[in-house]
């Protein structure tokens, strides 16, 4: 696959199973914003908003989240800490960053490089002591997803006596 230098709405909607109201929500209010915004035209219309590369990962990231059932609340705290206490944006922790996160679907951690462990949405600034494994949690690293496509019902004809 040959990576573009800028995905429209509808694309980036397809890729990542997010609504363009959804998007256009998050653009908004900051959590990612388009690399070009929608514009209005000449003809009273508007231009569809453009994502980069990153942004889409970004979507990506973010639309995982909102599967898991975090709130917009918690993902703003999280891409909140990310930067400024890991001077990292989402898609890097996802993919292949310095950070590792993982979820057991209530909480969002980091794992560095080094071993230690964050509760990045309680107190990201407070190590934990990790005793045992860390198998309840999961990895956040999902690919993405399209939206779930449903054929419409046919009425069935009914048979005549």
């Amino acid at each position: 696959m040959r990576l573009k230098k800028h995905y429209s709405s509808r694309e980036v909607a397809a890729l990542t199973g997010l609504s363009a109201r959804q998007m256009a929500w998050w653009d908004a209010h900051r959590l990612v914003t388009a690399v070009i915004p929608s514009r209005r035209t000449d003809a009273g219309g508007f231009t569809e908003r453009r994502y980069s590369p990153i942004d889409v990962y970004e979507l990506l990231a973010l639309a995982e989240l909102q599967r898991r059932g975090f709130s917009v609340r918690a993902i703003r705290r999280l891409l909140d800490v990310l930067r400024d206490r890991f001077g990292l944006r989402l898609y890097q922790a996802v993919w292949g960053g310095s950070l590792t996160l993982l979820t057991d679907n209530r909480d969002i951690y980091a794992r560095t490089d080094r071993g230690e462990f964050f509760n990045l949405l309680r107190d990201p600034d407070q190590p934990l002591l990790v005793l045992g494994s860390d198998e309840g949690l999961r990895e956040l690293n999902e690919r993405g997803r399209g939206r779930k496509r449903t054929k419409p019902r046919r009425p069935q004809k009914r048979k005549q006596a």
